[in-house]
């Protein structure tokens, strides 16, 4: 006879059972919307089985909610956390004993219990995710070790799902989506059992991933494609260089191919001067020996300037040394520059550089291209030029007023064929005289302080669109238009008419 034990500040709870006793042990989850009944695959992920089961037993899932709905998706559950702790933290908490990955081929359909981890494939604990509705981009990434085996099950899935949620996909209402206790029985004494086929399971690793998926962001203004099977996830941005998407591949040998794309502001650096800083930045991991650089070059990608590094390294994860290799794109706009990714292990590098290779062609920039091209001073902002309003505020107090101009006529003014036109026509007289006065500025300290103060009421009264609800076409092109117009008359009239008074002054 087996007694687990777990507690929780001044709550523990116990049952006592062998499993092993048990005729194909089933975890009767009950809810206040009801109970779902799970049954399990041995064969398939027999360690995050047992896992399961015995967490079930001691007690550590009694008082934890489904703390992440996603309708449509999955929910998910089975963090300490969540019993009485901040909610900031659900999500994090887990025993210390992590599991290893058991990834198998049985697909993520509805109804499918799965281990949830972090990025490292080993970091399974205790929560775990039930799928509301078919992901099969899911498959081979994450360890399937149960499935629901009665239909009350099933409708106490939906009626979690449809449960109203708010920031993180968190549970407005907590209590309606509270584990109350998880117990453990023989499969023999739950009624109304499904009679259930075997599951659908992937036909093999070589054709789980073909054709690809597409992924468009307006807040970056680029478009590419990714391998279809690939988990395609947008991680938290902790810092600059953080990747704003990531694409994860299904593992093939030691570890899971991974691209990524890092979007990030040049501010006003030269594509050379990114590539010093990149150069600086893995030199000390160069010079360790952890990393060798096999190659590096200039080229260009869709018309635009690229740098483009190959290298290899060891990495270590838990203890375990792994041989990695890399191939980074670097591809540079005015504003922007988008950093795209591929790594895998040494032996299976090869095997999916075609698949990064349909990344890279079919990589758009959207927004910003379609201004640009209409630029013809392009080829004169690759060797200085660019924007002077960019290079006035440059690593000033105004800097973010700049940028949160460029994030309004992205997402606001671009939105509407008007605004769009009318941005267009104006960015071809803006860009007729402005990378001139740009280098000027970069040349000349004093004369760049001079444009940074006269452009100051400029940003404030740009930045009045934020506060304008805009209903249509017209009115967005009216106030573009008027606002343009009122700075043009602030700095072109008005020094024209002062000038012109003092003339006849004095002459």
């Amino acid at each position: 006879m087996s007694i687990f034990l777990a507690s929780f500040g001044n709550q523990a709870f116990a049952q006592t059972v062998n499993y092993h006793d048990l005729t194909n042990p089933v975890v009767i989850l009950e809810t206040n919307l009801g109970k779902i009944t799970i049954g399990f695959f041995y064969d398939d992920a027999p360690k995050h089985v047992e896992n399961f089961i015995k967490l079930s037993l001691s007690g550590y899932y009694d008082g934890t909610l489904f703390h992440r709905i996603i309708p449509g998706f999955m929910i998910q559950g089975g963090d300490p956390n969540t019993v009485n702790g901040d909610p900031n933290t659900w999500g994090i908490g887990g025993p210390d004993e992590r599991l290893n990955a058991e990834f198998n081929t049985i697909k993520h359909n509805r109804g499918i219990v799965s281990m949830a981890r972090s990025a490292d494939p080993n970091s399974g604990g205790s929560q775990f995710f039930i799928i509301h509705k078919d992901s099969n981009f899911l498959d081979e990434q994450y360890t399937i070790f149960g499935r629901l085996v009665t239909q009350e099950s099933f409708d106490t899935l939906d009626k979690i799902a449809e449960v109203q949620t708010e920031t993180n996909d968190r549970p407005i209402d907590p209590e309606k989506v509270r584990i109350i206790k998880a117990t453990v029985a023989s499969e023999s004494d739950i009624p109304n059992l499904l009679v259930l086929s075997e599951p659908e399971r992937v036909q093999s690793i070589a054709t789980s991933s073909t054709g690809n998926q597409k992924y468009e962001s307006t807040e970056h203004g680029i478009a590419f494609s990714v391998p279809e099977g690939w988990l395609l996830q947008q991680p938290d941005k902790t810092q600059p260089n953080s990747p704003d998407v990531v694409a994860v591949g299904p593992k093939i040998g030691e570890i899971n191919p991974v691209i990524s794309l890092t979007v990030q502001q040049t501010n006003q650096r030269s594509l050379d001067d990114l590539i010093s800083e990149k150069t600086e930045t893995i030199k000390q991991v160069v010079e360790s020996g952890d990393l060798s650089i096999i190659s590096q070059e200039k080229t260009t990608v869709h018309g635009n300037e690229a740098y483009v590094i190959n290298a290899e390294g060891n990495f270590s994860s838990n203890g375990q040394t792994y041989n990695v290799k890399f191939r980074e794109i670097m591809i540079y706009d005015t504003e922007k520059f988008y950093t795209i990714s591929y790594s895998n292990g040494i032996n299976e590098f090869d095997s999916q550089l075609p698949r990064f290779e349909e990344t890279i062609n079919s990589f758009k920039i959207l927004t910003e291209s379609n201004e640009n091209n209409n630029l013809s001073s392009k080829s004169n902002e690759t060797q200085g030029g660019g924007c002077l309003i960019a290079t006035a505020t440059y690593g000033s107090e105004l800097a973010p007023q700049v940028q949160q101009l460029r994030e309004l006529r992205d997402n606001t003014i671009l939105s509407t064929e008007s605004g769009t036109v009318f941005i267009t026509e104006f960015n071809q007289f803006y860009y007729s005289f402005s990378p001139v006065i740009a280098d000027f500025e970069r040349e000349n300290p004093v004369f760049k302080e001079i444009v940074k103060f006269s452009i100051t009421p400029m940003l404030s009264s740009l930045l009045i669109l934020n506060y304008i609800d805009i209903d249509s076409e017209e009115e967005m092109l009216g106030y573009g238009i008027g606002i343009i117009v009122m700075n043009m008359g602030m700095y072109f009239m008005a020094p024209v008419i002062i000038v012109y008074s003092l003339k006849r002054k004095f002459l």
